[in-house]
């Protein structure tokens, strides 16, 4: 068996888009078990191919997987552009609308999502779906002094939610940025509705629906990557 043919879903995607990264190119690092194999396979190139790229991290975590991969890592504040930011989704729409945000650094990777000149969302069919919040609650980060005048905001507005716990379900979850985390459901209101909903409630830092970001969404599957471009 080959070595292309042994390749799982997230494995074939993650070595797909690392192979549209060019030489000198700023590249900005996702967070997660598919952006980790991304990390992977682009630092392969690095050292086979001598590529100089310069890399920026969503967070932590995989800037200390980049760093262990012999990838250099730069600081968000050290740039003024972006080439490329790379990242998985928790939930892809038919229209390339994004559900992200189940991990802590949401702000980042919107941040980084936006300014680059191409985003390239890496997924496995698991993660289409028809409409956003269809598997799992949207995620709104908000001021932690802020959070039950927002949750009653949006309880009015017709959403259901409740503070995020950290892991061991014995505290509040503190994102990167500082913030707290709503997870909320709602019913009958369009992503496009929704976001114009949550940018005008002061007091939330960010949220998860990323519309009209994406440039391409690449799909893996068992034999082969299907892309999507805007």
């Amino acid at each position: 068996m080959t070595a292309e043919k042994a390749m799982n879903p997230k494995q074939r995607v993650a070595v797909h888009v690392a192979n549209l990264v060019e030489a000198n190119m700023v590249v900005g690092l996702g967070t997660g078990s598919t952006a980790n194999l991304f990390i992977e396979a682009l630092a392969k190139r690095q050292r086979t191919e001598k590529l100089n790229v310069t890399t920026v991290s969503s967070s932590v975590i995989s800037a200390m997987k980049a760093k262990q991969a012999g990838l250099p890592v730069v600081s968000i504040d050290s740039l003024d552009s972006l080439d490329m930011y790379v990242d998985g989704a928790d939930e892809v729409t038919p229209d390339l609308t994004l559900l992200k945000g189940r991990g802590q650094d949401l702000v980042r990777e919107k941040l980084l999502a936006s300014a680059a000149d191409q985003f390239y969302v890496l997924v496995d069919e698991s993660k289409l779906v028809d409409h956003i919040g269809q598997k799992f609650p949207i995620p709104v980060e908000v001021m932690p002094e802020a959070w039950k005048l927002v949750l009653a905001q949006l309880k009015q507005r017709g959403g259901t939610g409740e503070l995020r716990l950290n892991a061991g379900q014995d505290n509040v979850a503190v994102t990167a940025h500082g913030s707290l985390v709503l997870d909320m459901k709602f019913e009958h209101i369009d992503s496009l509705e929704l976001t114009m909903v949550l940018e005008t409630i002061p007091g939330i830092v960010e949220h998860g629906i990323f519309s009209e970001l994406a440039t391409a969404v690449f799909i893996g599957g068992e034999q082969e990557v299907e892309e999507h471009w805007r």
